[in-house]
This record gives structure tokens, C-alpha cells and sequence, in this order.
């Protein structure tokens, strides 16, 4: 998990030159000062996420996969928790990437039903312990579980990340049944499996390995606002990705009966707002961790305003 790069640059981005005398904090040279410091620490973590594609080739071989998909991952990762270490981003960052390696494998790849169930069957057991060498997907989830394991919180959430990789992947093989179905979801049923965005597995893995007792006594009401912080980016988006959706046949609130622009932008201000009133009374125990969440809305909203993830087909 922790590359002799990441570590190197940790230590030196501490002894580096301070701001000029008479820079204010607000002013232009300190933003860009740190920017520049958060696309440091993306560096170091996309590094790390080349170093898992390279460890399990077979998983990014379609186009899609592309160098700009790495890029964003990282980035959003380290935009996410610009004070932590690269080393501690990790987690949460091959936690991003191993999830868009299983939404390939179940939506563009699974053609029937009972190949989405054995991928299901596949993980559950890799993170349980009792299967970790059925594919190349189960052995990135094993990685991950394994350098999870070595946080001390594991021991005692461990059954909060199952429960959260049980969600996704229960919302995936609902949305892979939507898909090829003769029958939509209302806008409703389709918010309520937004588990299938993996953002909250993300979260959950990652206050796993940075959080405090603070934020593990009061995890459920974190998992709480991520889960609609989870709902605003499953919708922001979807905004973004409409026509690429369009095109390979995948599911899009905006296709849905009766659903339009309106409507969603609409509802995202909503949960944006809901969102907050949940972090409100987290914020003084858990600073970091509702800064986290918030940091998550407003990076996906400026995102989201000009491209998404994947790469053609």
C-alpha cells in the first residue's frame, strides 16, 4: 500500500519552502500553492493505481480504461482528503478503481443473469476469506481486504465494509435486472439503488483506515449522509454521461418515464440540502470526515459540469 514514492513525497511536501512573506492565505499564490499541492498528492496516488492495473492486467484491457480514467480517479480521491498522506488515499482510491474493473465485468460484459450472480457469489466469498482465487477481480478484492486488515478499525468494522460491498453489489445485479428487462424502475426505485455507485463502499473503506474513535461511534450516521451524498452523484452523473449512456445502452435517470432535466437537477438540490442538515450534527466531533462528504459534492459539481470517468468504447 504504501509505494517508497508516496512516502518520499510525503516527506519532502513537509520540509517544503513556505509561502513568500506578505501572501495571504486567501489570495491567488496560496490557492494555486495548494492546488498544486493536491495535484501532488493525485500524482503520487495515481502512480499507485497504475502499479494495481499493472498487478491485475486482465481487469483493463477495454478502451474505456484509458490513462485519462486513471488521472480522474486519483484526482477525486486526493481532492477528497488533500491532508492525508498518499499512502493513507490508497485504499479508497484502488477501492474507486477496482469498482469501475466490477461495473465493467456486470454491466457491459455479463450477458446473463447467472454470470452476474457468480461474480456476486465470487466477491462475497473473496471478502469473507473462503474464496480469494476464483478471477483477477476476486484477487484485487482480496488486496484490498488484506490492506484494509492492517488498519486497527478493521477487526471492528469489518462487518460495516461487508455490509456496504453486499449493497453495491446487490444494487448492481438489481440494475443489470432493469437493464435487460422489459420494465424500467420509477425515479424513486432508481434512487433507492444508487448503492450501485460504490461512493459509500469508498467512504466506508476509507474512514476504515483514517478515521478516529470520534467518527467509529458515530459511523452509522455517517454512512447515513453518504448514502445521500452517495444519491447526489449518482445523479450529477448522470447529467454528464446522458448521451454516452445513450449510446451503450446503460440506464439513466433521464431515461426513465417521465423524468427530465428539470427533475433531476431539482431533486439534486434537494439531497444536496438534505445532505447537509445529516452533516450539520457530525460536524463538531467529526470535522474531517464531514469535510470529506462536502468536499465530494463540490468536486463532483464541477466534474461532472464538463466530462465523467470512462473513455470510449
Amino acid at each position: 500500500m504504501t509505494t517508497a514514492a508516496a512516502t518520499d513525497s510525503a516527506t519532502d511536501s513537509a520540509a517544503s519552502p513556505s509561502l513568500p512573506r506578505g501572501a495571504a492565505e486567501g489570495d491567488a499564490l496560496a490557492q494555486a500553492a495548494e492546488h498544486g499541492r493536491i495535484c501532488a498528492l493525485s500524482a503520487e496516488v495515481q502512480r499507485d493505481l497504475q502499479q494495481a492495473a499493472e498487478a491485475y492486467p486482465e481487469l483493463f484491457t477495454g478502451r474505456p480504461f484509458d490513462a485519462t480514467l486513471f488521472g480522474a480517479v486519483a484526482l477525486a480521491n486526493a481532492f477528497g482528503s488533500p491532508d492525508d498522506r498518499a499512502d493513507d488515499v490508497a485504499v479508497a482510491a484502488r477501492t474507486s478503481l477496482w469498482i469501475f474493473a466490477l461495473d465493467w465485468q456486470i454491466d457491459y460484459l455479463a450477458e446473463e443473469r447467472a454470470t452476474v450472480d457468480r461474480i456476486v457469489a465470487e466477491c462475497l466469498a473473496a471478502a469473507d476469506g473462503t474464496d480469494d482465487d476464483a478471477t483477477p477481480l476476486t484477487r484485487f478484492l482480496a488486496d484490498l481486504r488484506d490492506r484494509l486488515a492492517a488498519a486497527p478499525a478493521f477487526e471492528r468494522l469489518r462487518p460495516v465494509w461487508r455490509d456496504e460491498l453486499a449493497r453495491m453489489l446487490r444494487a448492481m445485479a438489481r440494475e443489470w435486472e432493469w437493464k435487460h428487462g422489459a420494465a424500467r424502475p420509477s425515479f424513486q426505485e432508481y434512487l433507492d439503488n444508487a448503492d450501485n455507485f460504490g461512493s459509500s463502499l469508498v467512504n466506508v473503506s476509507h474512514w476504515i483506515v483514517t478515521g478516529d474513535a470520534a467518527a467509529f461511534d458515530r459511523l452509522d450516521a455517517l454512512r447515513e449522509a453518504s448514502d445521500e451524498v452517495q444519491r447526489v452523484l449518482r445523479l450529477l452523473n448522470d447529467l454528464a454521461t446522458y448521451h454516452r449512456d445513450v449510446n451503450w445502452g446503460d440506464l439513466n435517470a433521464l431515461l426513465l418515464p417521465g423524468v427530465e432535466r428539470s427533475t433531476v437537477t431539482r431533486e439534486i438540490g434537494e439531497r444536496i440540502d438534505r445532505s447537509r442538515r445529516l452533516l450539520a450534527p457530525l460536524r463538531e466531533a467529526c470535522p474531517r470526515e464531514v469535510r470529506y462528504l462536502e468536499r465530494q459534492i463540490g468536486y463532483s459539481l464541477g466534474f461532472y459540469g464538463g466530462t465523467d470517468y470512462w473513455g470510449e468504447l
